[in-house]
């Protein structure tokens, strides 16, 4: 028998039979895990299965390929972030999109600790800049993680590791700003913070990196595809303008 206890993210929930639901969930070990959990749509295990929890996750199969049946318990909740909108939008995006692209019982570890950093951040920060810019750093990540990493380091004209200002919507490749002129309304800006070098960047500059992972994530891991995720995330951008405006 296959199984697995461990500490888990919980990214999606789907129900299943009438009292059931089906339970994916990220963890450090396994990365992207499923389970069916008996009851899970019953009031008490309802509050613990609601994306961004952090639960105890214990999974059992007969065997690798069959979905196995799942048991969790509270670690942590993050429930009460669920009653404030712009929070409720980035908890909902950020799990989403974990469950929606990364492949099943492969192992992730960074997004697993970036995924709780940026919910901790969610929870902590003291303003949405704060955490939105984790939220950025996140799907830059996630896109490397997958195989769609973008050149960052140094301009794909030049070569040059100095004065990169443009992203190609392209190649995902910097261009330096010299190489960039006469070009640039054809590029993305590039924000500091996106290559670590800015750690408290302003709101505009965040925007600018979420438009950037946004486009490679509808490109590259989405396909055009799941326009209701996508929509998501456009509520989540535009809660983000308008709290800074």
């Amino acid at each position: 028998m296959a199984g697995l206890t461990a500490s888990a993210i919980v990214c999606a929930v789907r129900a299943h039979g009438e009292h059931g639901a089906i339970l994916r969930a990220l963890t450090h070990e396994a990365g992207l895990v499923a389970g069916y959990v008996r009851g899970g749509r019953s009031r008490r295990l309802r509050p613990i299965l609601m994306p961004g929890n952090l639960v105890a996750l214990e999974l059992r199969a007969r065997t690798e390929e069959q979905l196995g049946g799942a048991t969790v318990e509270l670690l942590e909740s993050r429930a009460p972030l669920l009653a404030e909108p712009l929070a409720a939008a980035a908890i909902d995006w950020a799990t989403s999109l974990t469950a929606a692209t990364l492949p099943e019982n492969q192992p992730y570890p960074a997004l697993y600790a970036a995924l709780s950093a940026v919910l901790d951040a969610i929870g902590v920060a003291a303003s949405a800049r704060q955490w939105a810019a984790a939220l950025a750093r996140y799907e830059l990540l996630l896109l490397a993680e997958l195989g769609f990493g973008l050149n960052l380091e140094e301009c794909v004209v030049t070569g040059s590791p100095d004065d990169l200002a443009f992203v190609s919507p392209k190649s995902g490749a910097a261009v330096g700003a010299d190489a960039a002129a006469g070009y640039e309304e054809r590029l993305f800006r590039l924000p500091p913070f996106l290559r670590g070098r800015d750690a408290g960047p302003p709101m505009g500059d965040v925007l600018d990196g979420l438009r950037i992972t946004g486009h490679f994530i509808d490109r590259d891991l989405l396909d055009g595809r799941n326009r209701d995720l996508l929509g998501s995330r456009e509520r989540l951008i535009d809660r983000l303008k308008r709290a800074v405006a």
